[in-house]
């Protein structure tokens, strides 16, 4: 069977002893800032609690939204809710160890699948509290996906980001994330005009032993 299609069919435990045991250095994040530890946790889309799935959903709406609605892609919560269903989806959950409701603060969903042909690790969705940015939190879930991609033996990581987000493609830059050869290129329409698409995709690639 090929590795996307088995680590996919893998179960959530057999999945984690594989790619990312509980004893991974990568399933803790401490804020140096506070000293506040957090705890991440992988889950899949039919483990997700619906309070934490609920929640995922509200960080993406109140950081994300307008952004979707001011493209062409548009804004509809029943749409991205059932994206984020998606079966073959893996999420890292962040929470606070101090932090009494036990509420996420942040996550980072990704699929192991084929663009064009190729095996990647995609990311779906990043998203961070408010409170949380800049304290190295989201540098440290992204590299804790592509881990995961380098050990299925995986060579390339993959994201779509919107033009209009200067932040986060700034963000993806300083990892090291270039636009991709297969990212959507500017059409010219009638008179000549070019019309550049509202969003880039972006990749890098993974290092394997």
């Amino acid at each position: 069977m090929p590795r996307i299609e088995a680590a996919n069919a893998l179960s959530l435990p057999a999945f984690q002893d594989d790619y990312l045991p509980n004893d991974s250095p990568q399933l803790i994040f401490t804020n140096t800032r506070s000293g506040t530890t957090y705890s991440i946790s992988l889950q899949t889309p039919s483990t997700v609690t619906p309070t934490d799935f609920d929640s995922c959903f509200h960080l993406v709406e109140s950081t994300s939204s307008c952004a979707y609605a001011a493209s062409s892609i548009g804004w509809s919560p029943a749409k991205k809710r059932k994206e984020m269903r998606l079966p073959d989806l893996r999420y890292l959950l962040v929470r606070s160890s101090d932090d009494r409701d036990n509420a996420v603060k942040a996550f980072l969903s990704f699929m192991l699948t084929y663009e064009d042909g190729h095996e990647v690790v995609y990311c779906y969705e990043i998203h961070v509290s408010p409170s949380l940015r800049g304290c190295g939190l989201g540098k440290h879930l992204m590299r804790t996906m592509e881990v995961v991609g380098t050990r299925v033996g995986i060579e390339k990581a993959m994201l779509t980001v919107f033009m209009a987000n200067d932040w986060a493609i700034e963000f993806y830059a300083n990892l090291g994330y270039r636009e991709d050869e297969y990212s959507p290129k500017p059409r010219k329409l009638r008179g000549g005009k070019l019309k550049m698409a509202d969003y880039v995709i972006l990749s890098r690639g993974l290092k394997q032993g």
